[in-house]
């Protein structure tokens, strides 16, 4: 009966939260571009409207399979189909990465990127350091890194009492759903995923900066399965949602121009100009630089 129970959950409830976590991506890719005009009345700041930006954004989060579309179903099944077929193969996947054991100070380690502590640490130092420097972009990035991680928080919590799924090393009944379980979805890849999203999307004109905290975010997804925490679905669900909370927070949200701080326009390069006047037969080169 058990195992009856939980594959009526995985037809219904799997698919749904996965296609959900992809709809958030393809909704914040829709979002209107911030305008680079300034309003003339001042916004309300992100510190002020924290809280009150996070009840819109799960209300967001929630409904936002509501929006799905005909065209969504090009993504939607095969990731559906996808996320399935991994979790009939998870308990032989599972089983094979716990016959060594060689990985699993590592994975730990690792994993420690993506815990509660690490975003909280993140986030306060792009904030503290955004306020003391007077640079805009930073604070904002701390922020809205508060913001997503603690979205994905509420999100990843929600559905693990929801499917309930067994841990692969809780024994006879490992990776089964509806068993008192706290596996699906992986809260330290989608911690890691939002957060590392939000940065990218920040800095985006760096391209080592979005390799390095991507490169970290999938590591801390690997880890979580080599650690024997998740199963492959466990962590690539968690993905989905942290990067689809991550892109739709930064979108959302976005406030200050990623060429401003504290107000003041930025040229990453120096600007040369040639100055000449055969008149007076005077030539020369301008150089200006603005940081």
């Amino acid at each position: 009966m058990r195992r009856n129970r939980s594959w009526c959950c995985l037809f219904v409830m799997v698919p749904l939260i996965t296609v959900f976590a992809a709809e958030l991506t393809v909704r914040a890719q829709s979002q209107p571009a911030p305008s680079p005009t300034p309003d003339p009345s001042p916004s309300p700041s992100l510190e002020s409207q924290f809280f009150k930006n996070m009840l819109r954004d799960q209300k967001a989060i929630w409904t936002s399979p509501l929006h799905l579309k005909a065209d969504d179903a090009k993504w939607a099944v095969p990731l559906g189909l996808g996320t399935m077929a991994l979790i009939t193969t998870d308990r032989i996947t599972g089983d094979e990465i716990a016959e060594s054991d060689r990985s699993l100070t590592a994975s730990k380690i690792v994993s420690y990127a993506g815990s509660v502590y690490a975003g909280a640490a993140v986030a306060g130092t792009f904030y503290l350091v955004g306020r003391k420097a007077h640079d805009a972009r930073a604070r904002e990035t701390g922020i809205l890194t508060a913001e997503a991680a603690r979205n994905s928080r509420i999100v990843v919590t929600a559905l693990k009492a929801i499917t309930q799924r067994g841990r692969p090393q809780t024994g006879v009944d490992r990776s089964e759903f509806l068993d008192g379980g706290s596996s699906f979805p992986s809260g330290h890849s989608a911690l890691a995923w939002s957060v590392a999203t939000v940065i990218a999307n920040e800095y985006h004109e760096h391209r080592m900066t979005q390799v390095a905290v991507y490169g970290i975010a999938s590591a801390v997804s690997v880890a979580r399965f080599t650690g024997e925490k998740h199963y492959l679905s466990d962590v690539l669900v968690g993905s989905l949602i942290g990067y689809g909370i991550g892109q739709y927070v930064y979108k959302t949200h976005h406030q200050s121009e990623n060429s401003t701080t504290s107000g003041k326009i930025t040229q990453r390069w120096p600007a040369i100009a040639a100055h000449y006047n055969r008149r007076t037969r005077q030539y020369g080169v301008g150089l200006s630089w603005s940081f």
